[in-house]
């Protein structure tokens, strides 16, 4: 690969370049850390405490500071990672609903989401069978937010190919007093946050209440949401902390329909789903209200620390879609589900010495299971009609990690880790019809180890390689009678290297990975007729690379570049074709003058996003969605301690381009596949705070 010896010799530059502010790279500045009651939380870290201890990884990691993501508009994602190194968030038509990917995990996943373990301060956002939905997280909430790329995540309990996104609240002890922040802009987008926090004592708490909706770029795609979050925390002594959390979320968003190319660049705002053969079906939803309770402990020892968790969520789904003949008798028609999830955590790190030697050694376990009433009606103008289907599925989770780094001496560490996870999928067929008892009960497991090296090139540059094995079994999203007996959960085995660092003008965070992968679970047709295979062999290869350049003149350059090579491996049908319905590469970079004195805490410059290949979104290559290049202006200030603005211009060419796709086996030359990128959009956001 061309590219890839260009970025192995871009890796091997990086220890002799230069420093600046870079959010997706982990800093490697010393951090002291000094005890003072009432100034830090035992069950939250601070920032430059995630910092380091992300350091600690031989392999991909990364935290965002949301301090930076708030300078401009916070609406999804993309908004949120977009710039994070090694992450794909592409908003699917404007909305909270985002296909977010990391080394191609659950890439042709265009709903709902697949192949990450998400996370709200350590404990599992995912229902238990593994699907995630993104609306339950509120960035106005969010302090940080760690991501461990890969196996990189073990330490959590994660074995998927994806790895760990990790969302860490405010608290009472970094929050401010009181804080409003109102945004706005094109196609009616509001966004309205409230949030106060503070410290009592041995208290603390934090809350935030927020607004937001969108008459949206595209035709039939009003979205809406409300949320409550917040968190209270006790300390018990100084070394024991508890946490309460709360979280209400009430989503609403209409799903227009994909495009076909010709429709794409004639007329990217229209909608088909309530014309045609769908007629009488009504405009396409997907309602989701989530309630959420949890509990974290931290408890201090001598030289060790216990966390232990626990979870309660409640989401209610009302989802009317299209209603054909899927499989059989099968429709989809309104989905209508009830899920109960639960589950606990428990956590022991310890550090001391194994053979004389510096050592720290992390082991844990995570049990979830969840409890799901699903029920499809005949969509009737998007009420239910007549029952069709009604399932009741039970989904478990075991997950149990051991991992230990073990200092050879001030450059050498190694880690080594292991985890076991075992799965059940568990579906009763409640309404038989004549398609017969759809029921079926599968179990997965799969022990997987990893071991890695970390090498302290400079007090401030690393270098590191890890090999791991990866497991994932299929979520309901994937199974259905025709194929609950047969499919198979996804394994594979991930070789990377990379490095991370900063000095004087440059930091940089670089990662080269190669997975071979057996079953991996793919995508075939369309929402209408969707149908999951395991594929033999498959092969993820590519590049995360993230770079940040103090420049002359007050110039910060911030850049984030995914390279993305992923293929059947001698598929008996499509060979040695690509893996449709992902960009083979894609840039996101912005070039900001940071005020000087004159202009302090003042920011300007534009910003872009290339997709500079066209890439297939069949798996036969028959058809593909087109290269683009957006920019847009970004300019802020933080006018005093209480005041701060920022105003944003979006594909200010009016591009028009396929955000994402989905995905086909052979393209038919009818079936539409593109989902338009917003076009031309403008928000401004001011922020109070006291």
């Amino acid at each position: 690969m061309k590219k890839t010896r260009i970025c192995l010799a871009i890796l091997a530059a990086m220890p002799y370049l230069a420093q600046a502010d870079h959010e997706g790279t982990v800093h490697l500045d010393e951090v002291k850390v000094v005890a003072k009651k009432n100034k830090a939380s035992l069950t939250q870290p601070d920032i430059e405490t995630a910092k380091e201890n992300l350091s600690k990884t031989a392999g991909g990691t990364t935290v965002v500071n949301m301090e930076t993501v708030r300078e401009g508009r916070t609406s999804n994602m993309q908004d949120t990672l977009g710039m994070a190194a090694g992450v794909l968030a592409q908003s699917r038509f404007g909305a909270e609903e985002t296909r977010l990917s990391i080394r191609g995990s659950g890439l042709q996943r265009t709903f709902h989401g697949r192949g990450l373990k998400l996370m709200q301060d350590g404990m599992p956002t995912n229902l238990a069978d593994g699907g995630f939905d993104f609306p339950a997280i509120d960035p106005m909430a969010t302090d940080y937010i760690e991501i461990y790329r890969g196996a990189n995540a073990l330490q959590y309990g994660s074995s998927n190919l994806g790895g760990s996104i990790n969302f860490i609240s405010r608290t009472g002890y970094n929050a401010p007093a009181l804080e409003v922040r109102s945004e706005g802009g094109s196609y009616g987008y509001y966004r309205l946050g409230v949030s106060t926090g503070g410290v009592k004592d041995d208290v603390d708490y934090f809350v935030t209440a927020s607004k937001y909706g969108t008459s949206s770029f595209r035709d039939n795609a009003q979205q809406s949401a409300d949320r409550l979050t917040g968190n209270v925390g006790i300390k018990i002594s100084e070394k024991v902390e508890t946490r309460f959390y709360f979280g209400y979320t009430n989503n609403d968003s209409q799903l227009p329909s994909a495009l076909t190319k010709s429709q794409l660049k004639t007329d990217p705002k229209l909608s088909t789903v309530t014309g045609g053969p769908l007629a009488g079906q009504g405009i396409n939803e997907r309602d989701i209200n989530v309630t959420r309770v949890a509990n974290k402990t931290t408890i201090l020892f001598d030289q060790s620390k216990l966390e232990l968790g626990a979870f309660y969520s409640r989401k209610s789904l009302f989802h009317p879609i299209i209603d054909l003949f899927v499989f059989g008798n099968d429709t989809l028609g309104v989905i209508d589900q009830q899920s109960n999830d639960y589950g606990l955590s428990a956590r022991w790190i310890k550090e001391g010495e194994l053979f004389g030697l510096k050592n720290e050694f992390v082991a844990g376990m995570t049990p979830t299971y969840g409890r799901t009433d699903a029920k499809n009606f005949r969509n009737v103008n998007a009420t239910r009609g007549a029952k069709i289907n009604d399932f009741d599925q039970k989904a478990s989770n075991f997950e149990a990690y051991a991992e230990d780094r073990l200092s050879l001496d001030e450059q050498w560490t190694v880690i080594a880790g292991l985890q076991y996870t075992r799965s059940k999928r568990d579906s009763k067929d409640q309404m038989i019809t004549s398609s017969g008892d759809q029921s079926f009960n599968q179990t997965y497991h799969q022990t997987s180890p990893k071991l890695g090296v970390l090498y302290q090139l400079q007090p401030h540059v690393q270098l590191f390689a890890n090999v791991s094995r990866s497991f994932e079994p299929p979520s309901f999203g994937e199974l259905n009678v025709a194929v609950a007996r047969t499919l198979k959960a996804q394994k594979g085995t991930t070789f990377e290297v990379g490095s991370r660092g900063n000095s004087e003008y440059v930091d940089w965070d670089v990662a080269l990975y190669y997975a071979r992968l057996k079953d991996e679970l793919l995508a075939l047709g369309t929402v209408a007729s969707p149908t999951t295979i395991n594929a033999d062999k498959t092969i993820h290869r590519g590049v995360e690379f993230g770079l940040t350049a103090r420049l002359p003149y007050s110039l910060q350059w911030r850049s984030s570049l995914l390279i993305n090579d992923f293929k059947l491996d001698g598929d008996s049908l499509y060979g040695s074709n690509r893996l449709p319905g992902l960009q083979r590469s894609l840039l996101r970079s912005e070039l900001m003058y940071r005020g000087s004195e004159l202009l302090e805490n003042f920011y300007f410059g534009p910003t872009i996003e290339w997709s500079p290949q066209r890439y297939n979104i069949d798996f036969a290559e028959t058809v593909y969605a087109d290269n683009y290049f957006i920019w847009g202006l970004k300019a802020g200030q933080k006018v005093n301690q209480h005041w701060s603005w920022f105003v944003e211009g979006r594909n200010l060419a009016n591009q028009k381009y396929a955000a994402t796709t989905g995905v086909a086996g052979k393209w038919d030359g009818t079936t539409a596949l593109y989902y338009p990128g917003d076009g031309r959009t403008a928000y401004l956001g001011v922020t109070w705070t006291y």
